[in-house]
């Protein structure tokens, strides 16, 4: 199945140190596309960033509160079939 990183973009804050603040989504659970899984931090400014597609947030490589730089891979958002059942919170599959 396709997986997809969800990677920091350039915010234009260069000049502030960034943090990976909190993750929205538990890892295992269902993301569409576009729906905010984690919160960054730009010095005084806090910026959602969406899940790049519809699936599973398979791996979160990044711990809350850790130093992050512009096109680090903060997690994989893995794609699955419209039929599969995977419960919220659960590891996805091989995880």
């Amino acid at each position: 199945m396709p997986r997809h990183e969800l990677t920091l973009p350039d915010l234009g804050i260069d000049d502030q140190p960034m943090t990976l603040s909190v993750w929205l989504v538990e890892r295992g659970s269902r993301v569409a596309e576009g729906e905010p899984v984690v919160e960054v931090l730009a010095g005084a400014a806090t910026v959602d960033l969406p899940s790049p597609a519809d699936g599973v947030l398979a791996e979160t490589l990044v711990t809350e509160d850790d130093p992050i730089e512009v096109g680090q891979i903060l997690a994989i958002v893995e794609e699955t079939r419209d039929n599969e059942d995977t419960k919220e919170g659960a590891p996805a599959p091989g995880q």
